[in-house]
């Protein structure tokens, strides 16, 4: 069975710098996309970084765009986030979930969360001075 658990969130301040993690396992993490999305209270979800299964191409919300970085580890089954220049409304929990088919990467970019499987507990981030 599919499983994704974020980890690396926590309180931070505007400016500083946070590293998500994503662990896989339960299955061939390798042929997947892997999306990041966000929640803040009172909103939906929305995708904010995804990278494809080879890690070979990337995408980024505008709004994340310059300061947020996705990379993974395919050796290791983990995705990381690597979140710069944070600023208050950043705050949110933050989500990995897997493209609902191998492949796709097309379609995958887009970061419709109905598209995307197998979310995470997610794992707060909250920027404030």
């Amino acid at each position: 069975q599919a499983q994704l658990v974020e980890s690396g969130g926590g309180s931070v301040q505007p400016g500083d710098s946070l590293t998500l993690s994503c662990a896989a396992s339960g299955f061939f993490f390798d042929i997947y996309t892997i999306g990041w999305f966000r929640q803040a209270p009172g909103k939906e979800r929305e995708g904010v970084s995804c990278i494809s299964n080879t890690g070979g191409s990337t995408d980024y919300a505008d709004s994340v765009k310059g300061r947020f970085t996705v990379s993974k580890d395919n050796a290791k089954n983990t995705v990381y986030l690597q979140m710069n220049s944070l600023k208050p409304e950043d705050t949110a929990v933050y989500y990995c979930a897997r493209f609902n088919r191998p492949g796709g990467w097309s379609y995958a970019r887009l970061l419709q969360p109905a598209d995307f499987e197998s979310w995470g507990q997610g794992t707060q981030v909250t920027v404030s001075a």
